[in-house]
């Protein structure tokens, strides 16, 4: 980390060594690594700069960033509409991640945090995001990913997911019953991008032991995730 640090002030092996008090053998093999996986390039004489993948990277984490503040007013509505605590997440190769979270207006706090991944197979957001994608591909998915029980609740067999998202998609929105977390309900809708594909979800969380039902709480996080999308360009 801190030869990639150095990187962006030094080019020479023996002027990054010099700055990270590390050996220039050291450094020489990090900057190969770096090079290797795309943080780095090297013209072949000695000198190297940031590579792409650098750049990729930091594009995603702004882009994250500003669609979070983009939509907060959105996310503020629905979170004061419902009194729970409601989350942004973004689809990020086979999990999604936590973008946003406004607590609810109840006297507890959830363990959900903002940069925390999330598995699709049992979360409202995830099962969501799954509803928004073909049987095949959700069964490709969760080949790659697994289906580990979080809770004596978690669905773990593949075709009963499967057939939980085919009513997802008839009414617009999933659950989780305490899938993920003991004790945590939740209902999330999916957010679309401007080209149609699934982008990630909107949900709403609460624990279950209060007498405080689901309601019309999934209309309202379908109608949040709509206006989600259309911030970001969607039809």
């Amino acid at each position: 980390m801190v030869v990639l640090e150095a990187l962006a002030d030094h080019s020479r092996v023996a002027d990054i060594a010099k700055s990270t008090a590390l050996p220039k053998p050291t450094v020489h093999r990090i900057l190969q690594t770096l090079v290797r996986h795309g943080f780095a390039r090297t013209d072949g004489r000695g000198e190297y700069v940031g590579g792409p993948r650098i750049l990729s990277l930091a594009g995603r984490f702004l882009q994250r960033l500003d669609i979070a503040e983009q939509v907060r007013p959105i996310l503020r509505d629905l979170q004061e509409r419902t009194g729970w605590t409601v989350h942004l997440a973004l689809l990020s190769g086979d999990e999604a991640v936590y973008v946003a979270k406004l607590e609810g207006a109840q006297p507890y706090t959830l363990a959900s945090r903002v940069g925390m991944s999330l598995r699709l197979h049992c979360t409202s957001i995830g099962k969501a995001v799954l509803a928004a994608m073909s049987d095949d591909d959700v069964r490709a998915l969760l080949a790659r990913a697994g289906m580990p029980a979080r809770t004596d609740h978690t669905i773990t067999d593949v075709d009963a997911l499967v057939a939980e998202l085919a009513d997802v998609r008839t009414r617009g929105f999933a659950e989780d019953h305490e899938e993920n977390e003991a004790g945590v309900r939740a209902v999330g809708a999916a957010v679309f991008d401007h080209t149609g594909e699934v982008f990630g979800a909107v949900s709403a969380a609460a624990l279950v032991y209060q007498d405080d039902p689901v309601g019309d709480r999934g209309d309202q996080v379908v109608h949040a995730a709509a206006d989600v999308s259309r911030a970001l360009g969607a039809r």
